[in-house]
Formats: structure tokens, C-alpha cells, sequence
């Protein structure tokens, strides 16, 4: 499967800018589909920032904590694994979970 322009425009809007688009690409053609790739890259993301501390400190220098990031990650995992937002490539939804239903109401007699 290649890259096509509107995938790797989502991609790069999921992942951010300098994510490198070769890696995107072989990425892609080997899982088949964008969100199964941001969902790779991310994870892998969020494996590398819990093998680092999570804080840092100087005593009256400089502290770094990176806590945030790490539950930042975890909620853009938990929102494509969930679907959303959607990709370009995912497939449409069938059956009545993307259809519009009516219901006919109709008046019960009186008592």
C-alpha cells in the first residue's frame, strides 16, 4: 500500500511534523493502515519515556518532570485506539452504528 497525500497529512498532524515520512511510509506499507501506525509510533514513544526517570532535579536549579507527558501520551493512545479522530483510510462504518434510524411513534388508546 502506498502513502497516499491525505494519510500522511493526518500522520504527520497525529505524530507531529518531524516525524520522518520514510518511516512513515515503511511503516505503513507494512501495517496497512494510518491509525495502526500511529498507534506503533506512539507506543513506542510512551515505551522510551517510562524507561527514562520521570523527574529530574537540581536542588535550586532546574527541575524536569516528564509525568505529563507520559499521561499525555496515554490519552492520544486511549482516543485512536478508540477511533477517534478518524483517519483517511478507515474503512466506513456499515449497519446501523453510521445510519440515521427512524421510529414511528403511535398514540395508545386512552383509558
Amino acid at each position: 500500500m502506498a502513502l497516499t497525500a491525505s494519510v500522511q497529512a493526518w500522520l504527520l498532524s497525529q505524530l507531529g511534523a518531524d516525524t520522518p515520512v520514510a518511516d512513515l511510509e515503511t511503516r505503513y506499507s507494512r501495517l496497512g493502515s494510518a491509525r495502526a501506525v500511529a498507534l506503533e509510533v506512539l507506543n513506542e514513544r510512551h515505551a522510551a519515556l517510562l524507561q527514562q526517570p520521570t523527574t529530574l532535579s537540581l536542588s535550586g536549579v532546574v527541575g524536569l518532570g516528564f509525568g505529563e507527558n507520559i499521561k499525555a501520551l496515554e490519552r492520544k493512545i486511549a482516543l485512536l485506539e478508540s477511533g477517534q479522530p478518524p483517519a483517511p483510510d478507515d474503512p466506513e462504518e456499515t449497519g446501523s452504528a453510521g445510519q440515521l434510524g427512524v421510529f414511528r411513534l403511535v398514540e395508545r388508546p386512552r383509558r
